[in-house]
């Protein structure tokens, strides 16, 4: 295959490659057979590809797509275009899925402006229809943001992204590059831990599994062998008596683990929610997100046990000041997810209604010194 020339090789904008007709092309996919060495030479060439040529590792530690969008995704159901325009739609109601599409949107921005700083990495495996596809060691993060912002801009043409051959793929990678892009959640740290040890064990997963956290939870099965722990204590920074403790939350169904990543609740927070009785997890998962508890109040927190004789007796534990504190903490989290306009006309709303009923004269110096003691702390900072 002629050699790249200093042209091509240059770093540039996945998303400007559009229109750029002069631009040599990626090579075409590997027809049906056997990797041989004209195949290899073809694979080793290649440079960029766009997302429909690639695929991401559904056992990837840290977790993107949410469960019901990524069954389809990789069953074949659904490209990965009509992937992020479902995540996109199913964003709309849900704040930590929007939260992390923001995000993914924002790197895709800084694709304009920098052009795609690193490669994805991922090696050619055989594809259902007798060809290769890119499977994703590193970059997923990048894939899919290439993918929203095609969808979210409506562009008439595929970007391009950067790839890397690499000749052997490892969990290591993946876990050293997540933990270099962003700090992990508390459930993909237990994914992570999960498989790093049962790539030590050998254990592969099955393509074949319907949900891809009974893959990780093999790893709460049976004891491991003392050394395969220091090399992980070493990547994770973590002591093995921490490192148990995130395993521990693989415990929890996968729709508790993708609501708790999706939203980064702490490994404390969920381990007191784990230690309650398990018609508890849901409740009280959905109030974590909605309300902001500690661990400490979810300690204490009682919402289904035994009915309405349990929820009055917590409401008669509970302090004012307590209660005013959540509910002043809720107020500030619901009002600051919606826009700048959205925020004026419901403080304003609220000013009147204070107004009317008489309220306003007593909230106003309690309000005022708040934001004093606020203002104080933040300076401090």
């Amino acid at each position: 295959m002629p050699k790249p020339t200093r042209e091509q090789r240059q770093r540039h904008d996945p998303f400007s490659d559009f229109k750029v007709e002069e631009r040599e092309k990626p090579a075409p996919v590997a027809p049906p057979v056997s990797p041989t060495q004209e195949l290899t030479e073809i694979i080793a060439g290649i440079e960029l590809l766009p997302p429909s040529r690639m695929l991401p590792d559904r056992f990837q530690p840290r977790p993107l797509l949410p469960l019901d969008i990524a069954k389809r995704f990789f069953g074949g159901e659904i490209d990965c275009y009509q992937a992020a325009r479902a995540w996109r739609k199913q964003a709309r109601t849900d704040d930590g899925m929007q939260k992390q599409i923001d995000q993914l949107l924002s790197m895709a921005d800084t694709f304009d402006e920098h052009g795609q700083i690193k490669a994805i990495t991922g090696s050619f495996v055989p594809n259902s229809n007798g060809t290769y596809i890119f499977q994703i060691e590193t970059g997923e993060r990048r894939f899919w943001a290439a993918c929203l912002k095609y969808v979210k801009s409506k562009a008439k043409e595929e970007p391009n992204l950067r790839v890397e051959v690499v000749d052997h793929p490892s969990r290591y990678r993946q876990v050293i590059e997540n933990r270099h892009a962003e700090p992990p959640s508390a459930v993909a740290q237990a994914r992570e831990i999960a498989a790093l040890l049962l790539e030590n064990a050998g254990v592969t997963p099955d393509p074949d599994l319907d949900d891809p956290y009974d893959y990780f939870r093999q790893a709460l099965e049976g004891r491991r062998p003392h050394k395969t722990w220091p090399r992980i204590e070493e990547l994770m920074q973590l002591s093995r008596p921490r490192m148990v403790q995130l395993l521990n939350l693989l415990k929890f169904p996968s729709p508790i683990l993708e609501k708790a990543n999706r939203n980064n609740l702490s490994e404390r927070v969920l381990r007191e929610i784990l230690a309650r009785p398990e018609s508890d997890w849901e409740p009280l998962v959905r109030a974590v997100i909605e309300e902001g508890l500690t661990a400490e109040e979810v300690a204490v927190a009682q919402p289904s046990e035994s009915g309405k004789q349990k929820k009055r007796s917590k409401k008669k534990r509970m302090l004012p000041a307590q209660s005013a504190i959540r509910g002043l903490r809720t107020f500030t989290r619901s009002v600051s997810k919606v826009d700048k306009e959205t925020q004026g006309e419901l403080l304003d709303e609220l000013a009147d209604e204070m107004m009317v009923k008489g309220e306003a004269h007593t909230a106003l110096p309690l309000i005022e010194e708040l934001g004093r003691l606020l203002r104080a702390r933040v300076e401090r900072n």
